[in-house]
């Protein structure tokens, strides 16, 4: 066990503050007005949809702005609640704590990203109140996390500056890639339907009797298949039966275009097949365009992936219950631009010296997110290891400040009810 560092003391989470669960909000109880009702997509964003509840809420699940919010199920984060005063779903604490606010969040925050890292793989999902309680942490003196905090809000908005940098610098590749290709085909103004140049076909349909046993063939899914690009490390095999693999294999050149997407950005992306698996078929979710001789694949793989396409298909797509979906009767309407086949070739080959050296300015960027990442890392590991600033010998030791958040966590804790007798 290593040495603390001068006036630290060793304690755990549920000593240094209190962990209030929220409540289990049934559909019945949501309505149109009221507090609105914080679930774990509101904090994370992955939802604007919010629900209300209008009806009695005990304080303990009520959250006011300011308050610290922890979610411990399927989501393991430290959230800062900058909403109106709201109502606290389950899997989700609030936090009451006994030290610096901001430097109980940094160590949560801290904490979480260990819990995340022994749960990638584990198949774990969420963070019992027992286990969260008994996770050690380290608590320096009250003076000496108010050091701490101003340091590390220091580095972080050096960070942050650096991190808008490179979030402006990728709306400027992105622009950039999106007016290259939009100008490639700008001056092409004759424009056939898919269906004249190409042969539109969906795909098998994964079924119970295709389990994969005397005549297994390689499956491609609707997750290989990224815009541009194939992931092929997980390709999944499916059983073909008589006949199957002469119409359904897979030909180099054949464009794979995913037939649905929640997300109207994402429909209709495509990548080119390029031979990489023998004997490959695909499943019905994902359509195959197989060019003609007058089409080349790379040019209408440029053309597909385009802006301007991406508006067409947006156009055709019909969404149910917020799904975007085509068809290979939608597709065959899809207009294509018409070049020769010099001409064809020529803005392929354009497009793909472009898209290279777009590639390595996305990779030099996913470098420079994850040297920032690595870097927030360390601030965080320094401050909570007691190197991030000095020791003062003067300041109160951290177990003075235990001692006290102790006394107050006695004091509060209701009596138990004295058994009335006759």
């Amino acid at each position: 066990m290593r040495e603390l560092p001068r006036g630290w003391s060793r304690s755990t989470l549920g000593d240094v503050g209190r962990y209030q669960n929220g409540r289990g909000f049934k559909k019945s109880e949501w309505a149109e007005q009221g507090r609105p009702i914080i679930r774990i997509q509101n904090l994370t964003k992955s939802s604007y949809v919010t629900n209300y509840f209008n009806g009695h809420a005990d304080e303990r699940h009520i959250v006011r702005g300011g308050d610290l919010l922890v979610s411990w199920a399927a989501t393991l984060g430290v959230f800062v609640w900058d909403g109106p005063e709201a109502v606290l779903n389950q899997h989700i604490f609030k936090v009451e704590s006994g030290l610096h606010k901001q430097y109980h969040r940094y160590l949560l925050e801290h904490t979480l990203s260990d819990l995340r890292r022994q749960a990638h793989g584990s198949g774990m999902v969420h963070v019992t109140k027992g286990r969260f309680d008994a996770t050690p942490v380290l608590v320096p003196p009250l003076p000496e996390q108010r050091r701490i905090v101003a340091a590390i809000e220091e580095h972080f908005s050096r960070l942050d500056a650096a991190a808008a940098s490179l979030t402006a610098a990728g709306h400027r590749i992105d622009l950039l890639e999106s007016t290259a290709v939009n100008l490639a085909f700008a001056d092409i103004t004759e424009r056939v339907p898919l269906g004249d140049l190409a042969e539109v076909r969906g795909g098998i349909q994964k079924q119970p009797k295709r389990k994969p046993t005397s005549n297994p063939h390689s499956f491609l899914r609707v997750a290989n298949v990224k815009r541009n690009r194939l992931e092929l490390d997980d390709v999944h095999e499916i059983e073909l039966f008589d006949g199957e693999i002469d119409r359904f294999r897979l030909a180099e050149g054949d464009l794979l275009v995913v037939e649905g997407n929640g997300s109207p950005e994402q429909i209709g992306r495509s990548a080119l097949w390029t031979g990489e698996i023998e004997n490959c078929v695909h499943q019905n979710h994902l359509i195959r365009v197989r060019p003609g001789a007058t089409l080349n694949p790379r040019f209408l793989n440029a053309f597909w992936n385009s802006p301007i396409n991406s508006r067409q298909l947006t156009a055709v797509a019909s969404s149910t219950s917020g799904l975007y979906t085509l068809s290979t009767s939608k597709l065959n309407r899809v207009l294509i631009p018409v070049a020769g086949s010099t001409s064809q070739a020529r803005i392929a080959d354009q497009l793909d010296d472009i898209r290279l050296s777009i590639d390595r300015l996305r990779a030099q960027m996913r470098v420079a997110w994850q040297r920032s990442a690595a870097m927030r890392r360390s601030v965080l590991a320094a401050a909570f290891s007691g190197q991030l600033v000095q020791q003062d010998p003067s300041d109160e030791p951290a177990s003075v400040l235990l001692e006290r958040i102790a006394a107050y966590r006695a004091a509060a804790k209701p009596s138990p009810r004295k058994r009335v007798t006759a």
